[in-house]
């Protein structure tokens, strides 16, 4: 049977960038893998940004979406089937950053799916930050929380805390922040923040996740083939929460296609909508934008950071996640910009 391992993560976390690591080990092992790019949205930029890794071992799928949650399970469903006999020893599943884990299990549990296919690994990559700073809520921290709840590893991706910086309350820089005490600190508080515990007896409490051996909290490019031995066989856990209905307008993306722009004005733009209140709860700013006759960049942007890097790329356009998006109000901000807006 064919191994899949899901790769979860909310918007930004990394899951491309960890899959480009991952995706090597596994070939260097010799295995023949393929990469499932499965998105909700119509247009799916970390295919682009995977394109490199397309070889005789290794290939890349994607799913696209936009029409509804129940639309995007039946592709997923009838993408694997397709596959079936394809010779694959190993099948890797990046969703969007906002997906129900429950599609998963749901789709590889029928028929004929659960002949061909077992489930190997659920994999979370989790911005320690983003659970810091509080900006997790209503159906997006639901959303988190059953990202992580099957894992069998959690990925750190992003620690509480630079390792050399001073402490929060040392105004002189006596005490620095050391490695060891950041990645502590980035564990102790996801642990903490989501109730990653389960009682044992009345007197006894012990980690759901166990923080010396479920978690790991390094630069995707230091992750030592040691590391990746105990990630690609980590497994996931059953796991039992609250069930909340994910509406299938609730997490809408908008696209804006052939944007010109110069790189001071976008990030001007993008630093402006996740502030602006009216635009609605923007998550995550991606894509590619042409900003002058031979130039291009790619953005990536959180309300945390904003990356813009020089790229070489045949799309132009931008993808923009939220919650309850103001379609027509971020759509006069970019028509000046682009030749299709958002419809």
């Amino acid at each position: 049977m064919v191994k899949i391992d899901l790769i979860t993560g909310f918007l930004g976390s990394g899951k491309t960038t960890f899959i480009r690591e991952y995706a090597k080990y596994l070939l260097e092992k010799g295995e023949k893998i393929c990469i499932i790019e499965n998105d909700y949205g119509a247009v799916n930029i970390d295919m682009v940004l995977l394109q490199d890794l397309y070889g005789e071992n290794c290939n890349l799928e994607m799913i696209v979406g936009g029409d509804g949650q129940e639309a995007h399970r039946r592709r997923f469903r009838t993408k694997l089937i397709s596959m079936g006999m394809s010779g694959y020893t190993r099948v890797i599943i990046e969703p969007s950053g906002i997906y129900d884990v429950d599609e998963f299990f749901d789709v590889l549990y029928d028929e004929p799916l659960d002949r061909w296919y077992e489930i190997g690994n659920v994999i979370s990559i989790v911005d320690a930050e983003l659970v810091r700073d509080g900006r997790l809520e209503g159906m997006s921290r639901y959303l988190f929380m059953s990202e992580i709840a099957c894992a069998g590893k959690i990925v750190i991706s992003k620690l509480i805390g630079k390792a050399g910086a001073k402490g929060e309350n040392d105004s002189e820089g006596q005490n620095v922040i050391t490695k060891k005490e950041s990645i502590k600190n980035s564990i102790n508080n996801i642990m903490a923040e989501f109730g990653l515990w389960k009682t044992a007896s009345e007197n006894d409490i012990i980690p759901w996740f166990n923080p010396e051996k479920d978690f790991i909290a390094k630069p995707f490019d230091e992750i030592s083939k040691e590391d990746f031995d105990k990630i690609s066989t980590c497994g996931y856990r059953h796991s039992s929460y609250v069930k909340l209905p994910l509406e299938d307008k609730q997490f809408t993306p908008l696209f804006y296609f052939d944007v010109e722009i110069s790189e001071e004005k976008l990030r001007e733009i993008a630093s402006d909508l996740f502030k602006d209140n009216k635009a609605g709860r923007i998550i995550r700013i991606k894509g590619f934008v042409k900003t002058g006759d031979n130039t291009q960049i790619e953005i990536n942007a959180t309300e945390k950071e904003i990356k813009l890097n020089p790229v070489n790329s045949s799309r132009n356009v931008i993808i923009i996640i939220g919650e309850e998006l103001n379609k027509d109000h971020i759509n006069e901000i970019w028509k000046d910009y682009c030749k299709v807006v958002s419809l």
